[in-house]
Order: C-alpha cells, then sequence, then structure tokens
C-alpha cells in the first residue's frame, strides 16, 4: 500500500496541466453532488428521524462524492494531501507537490461552484415548499459561524478520515473493495460534522447563491429573509471557513495520515525490511 501511494504520488504530481485542472474540476463536481445528496435528503429528517440517525443517514449518501472521485477517476485536493509521501521520500521535489496541490485546489474550487451555479439555476432549492433552500442556508450560515481553531481543528479530522479512505482503497482489487473502503470513514466524518474543504466550495457558495438570488416567493414560503442569515457572506465563506478547514485539511491528510505512514512504512528503506 504505501509503495502504491508513493508511485501514484509522482505520477499525480508529474501529470500534465491540463489533465490535472480538468479532472480537478471533475473532482470539485463530484464533491458537490455528494454534498447536494446530503442537503436533499436530510432537508426534513431533523422532525423525523434522532440526530443521530440523520448525521447517518447523511454520511452514507454523501459517500457518492468521493465514490465518484475514486472509481470514476478525478484529482481532489483532500486525497491528494497523500502526495506528501512521495515528496518525504525525495521523489518529487517541492515545487511538484505544491503545483499539483495548487492547481487541483484550484479546479476543485471551479467545479464546485460551477455545480452550485447550476444547481442554483435549476431551482432544486424550491423543492419542498422551500425547505432544500432552507436547510442549505441553515448549513451555510453554521459554517461561516465557526472559530478559527474549530475550523482549524475540525479541517484536521475530516482529512484524516478522507485520506484514511483513500488509504485503504490502495488495497482494493475490485470497484466493491473501493466503495465498501470508502464508505465507513467518510461516513463518519460527515456524521461527526467534520469540515471538508472541497465540500464547502458547494455548501456556502449555494447558500450564497440562494440568499442573494431566491425570488420573493421562495421567502415567503420557508417564512425568513436574507436578513437573517447575517452571518453568510463571501468574505466570512474565504476567512472564517474556507482559508482554516484547508489549514487543517493538509495538515490532518499530509501530517496525520501521509506523514505517519512514510515514517512507518517507508524511511530509510523501511519499506524493504517489512516485505522482507
Amino acid at each position: 500500500m504505501a509503495a502504491k501511494a508513493e508511485t501514484i504520488g509522482v505520477k499525480k504530481a508529474h501529470m500534465g496541466l491540463r489533465n490535472t485542472f480538468a479532472l480537478a474540476i471533475l473532482a470539485g463536481a463530484f464533491i458537490a453532488l455528494g454534498a447536494l445528496f446530503f442537503v436533499t435528503v436530510t432537508t426534513g429528517a431533523a422532525g423525523q428521524l434522532s440526530f443521530g440517525i440523520t448525521k447517518l443517514v447523511g454520511g452514507l449518501v454523501f459517500c457518492l462524492g468521493l465514490i465518484l472521485v475514486i472509481v470514476a477517476g478525478a484529482e481532489l485536493f483532500t486525497g491528494n494531501n497523500l502526495i506528501v509521501m512521495a515528496w518525504a521520500d525525495g521523489l518529487i521535489s517541492t515545487r511538484h507537490l505544491l503545483r499539483n496541490w495548487t492547481i487541483v485546489y484550484l479546479g476543485n474550487f471551479v467545479g464546485s461552484v460551477m455545480t452550485a451555479g447550476l444547481v442554483f439555476f435549476s431551482g432544486q432549492y424550491t423543492f419542498g415548499n422551500g425547505a432544500v433552500g432552507l436547510n442549505t442556508l441553515t448549513i451555510a450560515a453554521a459554517k461561516t459561524n465557526l472559530g478559527f481553531t474549530q475550523a482549524v481543528a475540525l479541517g484536521i479530522l475530516c482529512n484524516a478520515l478522507v485520506c484514511l479512505a483513500v488509504w485503504l482503497c490502495f488495497s482494493a482489487r475490485t470497484t466493491t473493495d473501493k466503495i465498501l473502503a470508502i464508505i465507513f470513514p467518510i461516513t463518519a466524518f460527515v456524521a461527526a460534522g467534520f469540515e471538508h474543504s472541497i465540500a464547502n466550495m458547494y455548501f456556502i457558495p449555494m447558500g450564497l447563491f440562494v440568499k442573494m438570488g431566491a425570488p420573493a416567493s421562495f421567502w415567503e414560503a420557508i417564512g425568513k429573509t436574507a436578513l437573517d442569515f447575517p452571518q453568510l457572506t463571501w468574505g466570512n465563506f474565504f476567512l472564517v471557513n474556507l482559508l482554516p478547514v484547508t489549514i487543517g485539511n493538509t495538515i490532518g491528510g499530509s501530517v496525520m495520515v501521509g506523514l505517519v505512514y512514510w515514517f512507518i512504512y517507508i524511511r530509510k528503506g523501511m519499506l524493504a525490511e517489512i516485505s522482507k
């Protein structure tokens, strides 16, 4: 698994710009679809199901995003934090590492936000007499009301689980193996309420699009106004949520998973010793 992680990391780091960016856009869109699934399924569930069951169901359906990334093929920033293993072993340079992370992060942003825009123009948020849109607003507002340290910590915990899911996929031999490897770690992070930077590139912009562009009929249907969500702004999206969550995701994925497994299995010929 460690050798496979390194080999894949080298390939990702040396992939061409256009392919990397295109695959990153796809990954952003895939994660956004998982987030859309989450919002839709959890709408109204709080009044019918317990807190834990609602979170469990939401986590299960959100798995769609990473399943599409892994099985269909795409470049996801949070999963690509594992490229740090190849960097730590001297197989790629710091420039190649940061190049990949930057291109993929920007591509993920484009894919997620474009998907949010498409969903907004589809009017899907008006389903359930506006209940889907209200859930969208509530989720986005909560995410822009986190403390900096809290957001970093939630980001660390999230991407530790995401990268563990990707790590487990390195042992998979079939598509079914990959799906099963993804389900439990991803469901756990979503159910626990941890923060994923790429998912938030859908959750929060979608909430902002609804806040800024929804017609009066929508606000009448949900019995609220845009003024009821004062913390939901573009500034808070970038500074209160996306910045600290990205920092946390990077630490959780690259340090707590990538470098830990590099230290255990690869450093100073450990991979050769273990394979004997």
